[in-house]
């Protein structure tokens, strides 16, 4: 494995995202992204699922770190959008801790075929011991089966189940933007032991991919700034492109 030459691939990755800046999602709604972490670290029943999360069994490129940063953010999408929608706050914690387990959740069998289906059932078997009302069981379950792209989505009457369907696969969505570039893509080469010359060839094509992500987002939050996170994604991905097609050329 050409391990200086990704090295100098992610280095390049690193600088372009720093110069790029962070998606715009983050300076304006700091507030709602500081209420879920708040939540996050102070809930039980978060804890209690974490316990549930063993990195060594995680597909490496989806591990703690991704599915932690996926439940923050769904329930930073869920606040705004409840909010925007003029919704009471009686069933606020419940639903913020619903998409929260979602979240932490959604990848727990990604190595595995039709990982949204297998994720979806395992939940569903760990949160049976959970003091969770039925109907927010049901929630998390639903939105674990509907967060793949380009995949037929479960639909569903029920306006709260489809929040928090909708603000998990929008915060996951989000990490195909610079997260993709400046972490996964580095995981999956080391882990998978990629050869640079294999990751160049599928490279270009796999950026074209990526741009029909901005067409799927489905709450108001995601439709409005989930495009520039895929935004900014491709053009660290396109910096990263050039620089490969360089070493080619030399080698």
């Amino acid at each position: 494995m050409d391990f200086h030459l990704y090295a100098q691939l992610k280095e390049t990755a690193l600088q372009a995202s720093c110069r790029l800046g962070n998606p715009l999602f983050y300076a304006r709604h700091e507030q709602e992204l500081s209420l879920s972490s708040a939540y996050f670290e102070a809930s039980s029943t978060i804890s209690r699922c974490l316990q549930f999360l063993d990195e060594a069994k995680l597909h490496p490129a989806h591990g703690i770190l991704h599915c932690e940063k996926v439940a923050r953010e769904a329930g930073a999408i869920l606040l705004i959008e409840r909010q925007e929608r003029g919704l009471l706050d009686t069933d606020r914690g419940a639903m913020l801790l619903s998409v929260q387990i979602a979240g932490l959740l959604h990848d727990i069998r990604r190595s595995e075929a039709d990982h949204p289906v297998a994720g979806s059932r395992e939940a569903e078997r760990i949160l049976r011991d959970f003091d969770l009302e039925a109907q927010y069981k049901r929630y998390i379950v639903a939105a674990i089966r509907n967060h793949e792209a380009f995949k037929k989505v479960l639909s569903s009457a029920d306006e709260p189940a489809l929040l928090v369907s909708d603000c998990l696969y929008d915060a996951d969505k989000f990490r195909w933007g610079p997260d993709n570039f400046t972490q996964t893509l580095w995981l999956i080469t080391e882990s998978f032991q990629i050869p640079l010359r294999k990751l160049y060839q599928d490279f270009e094509e796999k950026l074209e991919g990526i741009n029909r992500i901005s067409e799927t987002f489905r709450t108001d939050t995601g439709r409005r700034y989930g495009p520039e996170f895929v935004e900014l994604g491709l053009k660290i991905g396109k910096e990263i492109y050039r620089e490969m097609r360089s070493i080619m050329e030399l080698t």
